[in-house]
């Protein structure tokens, strides 16, 4: 079990706030991927939420047609138990420091979330974007930054709320995530050399209700379409 089955109990209530209809095809995809996916197919029902989470409700029986995860591995443990297709690799990402737009606590890079008072938000271990966050600070030798966490969260948009918001000081999201909220978050680069990898994959699910609808949609993502939409959005393509 990728993760407790506690997490389907979410599923139906995610999707029932999500676009498109009962026949519409449905398609579970990390967070950050929200604004691109909808860009692409406005008609399609969308379960965002973290990478884990959504791969918890496959194991459990959740209805989706296309998964796209924020990390490659929850799709490779899926696909040895035979619950997708084989995955392909359409995007990458890269993560920053974000800090509200009046940056309060004079944060200009990684080491200055060691200072007293410092509040930093991250994603929860388990979820693509807390662990390469934790991957990330053992790069840069500072992973005594993970003192200053007053949340983990859920999911990166969680991460980027608390921070636009002013609930924390500084938090780590991918640059993707930034363009959306560019009035309230600043992005500090980090070096490249601190970098994760950080690739999303995606794949139809074994099963689906609309196996077409979710081929198409696949190659829509993986097509000339949809490599121009990810890369105006800032994803980095393989």
């Amino acid at each position: 079990m990728i993760r407790s089955a506690a997490a389907a109990l979410t599923a139906l209530a995610a999707l029932a706030g999500c676009g498109g209809g009962s026949d519409s095809l449905t398609v579970y995809a990390a967070a950050s991927l929200t604004e691109v996916f909808q860009e692409l197919d406005p008609d399609a029902r969308f379960n965002l939420a973290g990478s884990d989470e959504l791969a918890a409700q496959i194991e459990d029986g959740g209805r989706a047609d296309v998964y796209a995860a924020a990390s490659p591995r929850y799709l490779r443990e899926l696909f040895e138990q035979g619950l997708i297709q084989k995955p392909r690799i359409f995007a990458t990402n890269r993560l920053v420091l974000i800090v509200p737009e009046d940056n309060p606590a004079a944060i200009e890079s990684v080491s200055d979330l060691a200072r007293d008072g410092v509040k930093l938000v991250v994603g929860a271990e388990g979820v693509p974007v807390g662990d390469y966050t934790r991957t990330v600070l053992e790069n840069v030798g500072e992973a005594r930054a993970l003192e200053a966490v007053v949340s983990n969260e859920d999911d990166v948009k969680a991460v980027v709320a608390k921070v636009a918001q002013g609930e924390a000081d500084a938090g780590f999201a991918y640059a993707t995530d930034v363009g959306p909220v560019a009035d309230d978050v600043r992005a500090i680069e980090l070096p490249e050399e601190a970098q994760a990898l950080v690739e999303y994959p995606i794949a139809v699910v074994e099963g689906a209700r609309h196996p077409e609808w979710a081929r198409a949609f696949v190659a829509l993502v993986l097509g000339e379409r949809g490599r121009t939409a990810l890369k105006a959005a800032g994803f980095g393509l393989p």
